[in-house]
């Protein structure tokens, strides 16, 4: 089983700044790509961005140019530096990694969710 732990959600200005974290820990074998999704109340839980484990990103529309995704991978987080915010990104902030298991065969795995409010 592989945990993920997010932090550094809360409430921020508009225009403002946000860094998320996400340290995946536990019988971790091989971490393939890892990734940032969140989700309003009532709609479906959506891409912000993904970064392969060669740190190749991948960003939704709506925030390519605002937000950076990065990972470090001797320490199994991955980081969301989220510029520039909009009430429109208020949301729940979920990490997921796609996981490599001893047996060869792939898992998902997501956190708890970090709020994100942007608000004035």
């Amino acid at each position: 089983q592989v945990q993920l732990v997010e932090s550094g959600g809360g409430l921020v200005q508009p225009g403002g700044s946000l860094r998320l974290s996400c340290a995946a820990s536990g019988s971790i074998f091989r971490l393939a790509d890892m990734g940032w999704y969140r989700q309003v109340p009532g709609k479906q839980r959506e891409l912000v961005a993904t970064i392969t484990s060669t740190g190749i990103p991948n960003y939704a529309h709506s925030v390519k140019g605002r937000f950076t995704i990065s990972r470090d991978n001797a320490k199994n987080t991955v980081y969301l530096q989220m510029n520039s915010l909009k009430p429109e990104d208020t949301a729940v902030y979920y990490c997921n990694a796609r996981h490599l298991n001893l047996r060869y065969f792939w898992d998902d795995y997501w956190g708890q969710g970090t709020q994100v409010t942007v608000s004035s």
